[in-house]
């Protein structure tokens, strides 16, 4: 996997939706960890309500996955909320919102679980069933109910209706998310096939779609259902991409150190 191309040779960002060249700009910043720069594109464009809300979406996602730069994405999501109209666009930056406050309190930098939880409700009430904003709110909502509530069939549930949401709008990247929460549920549960296949899915997705930044957890998650050279084949790739990419995720550290012989 370069990165740059898909398997048949394509434009993986093309192979996302993206049709014009700054949304591909934007696109290939984002899939290898350059949020800021990304949303610096954006900028011009901030006191329209979609773009505002990506950019808002940009660096909640760097929050997520470097731990930093919570005072920018407090910013933009303000930002974004202020220029929002319709229910659908305040719905949006309110599943943001939920968003922002659940990475704060998994990476325990501050506990906003409550937050978390009134921020996605009010999304849910905002943005209507049929909605495209409808899916990720379900994936949202199933990362809360299972890693802040502890409640793996409230998780399951909402991470299906996210799943067919994503398959019928072909939201790729979302559905490699949902194959991917869906096969730890089932690895959690001993059901390693169901796993080992949900967690490949995910892989083939973010690598056809160039999402490199995604792809190391994608990699370690798989070798977990893994036996031996497999599983470390698969982690010795995902440390090549965590250093490719400055070590980010930075929560993937301790998952990619390799253990010392004793």
């Amino acid at each position: 996997m370069s990165g740059s191309e898909s398997e048949d040779g394509g434009d993986p960002s093309l192979a996302h939706g993206k049709e014009t060249p700054v949304e591909t700009a934007i696109w290939r910043l984002r899939s290898r960890a350059c949020w800021a720069d990304a949303a610096a594109l954006l900028a011009p464009r901030a006191h329209e309500p979609a773009a505002a809300l990506e950019r808002a979406s940009l660096l909640i996602e760097r929050c997520l996955y470097t731990e930093q730069g919570w005072a920018d994405a407090e910013e933009a999501l303000r930002a974004a909320e202020a220029v929002a109209t319709g229910d659908e666009e305040r719905g949006a930056a309110a599943c943001e919102r939920g968003y922002l406050a659940y990475a704060s309190t998994l990476l325990r930098v501050r506990d906003r679980a409550d937050e978390a939880r009134m921020a996605l409700g009010r999304a849910a009430a905002l943005i209507s069933p049929s909605a495209a904003g409808r899916p990720l709110l379900d994936y949202r909502r199933g990362l809360v109910a299972q890693n802040l509530g502890d409640s793996p069939q409230a998780a399951r549930a909402a991470y299906r209706r996210a799943h067919a949401g994503a398959t019928a709008q072909d939201d790729r990247l979302l559905l490699s998310s949902t194959w991917r929460h869906l096969a730890g549920l089932a690895l959690r549960e001993g059901e390693l096939a169901e796993a080992r296949h949900g967690f490949a899915e995910s892989l083939r997705i973010r690598e056809e779609l160039g999402y490199l930044v995604g792809t190391a957890p994608a990699l370690t998650a798989l070798a977990d259902t893994e036996t031996e050279p497999e599983a470390g084949r698969l982690r010795a790739e995902a440390r090549r991409l965590f250093r490719l990419l400055g070590g980010v995720p930075t929560w993937l550290a301790g998952q990619l150190t390799p253990r010392t012989a004793i």
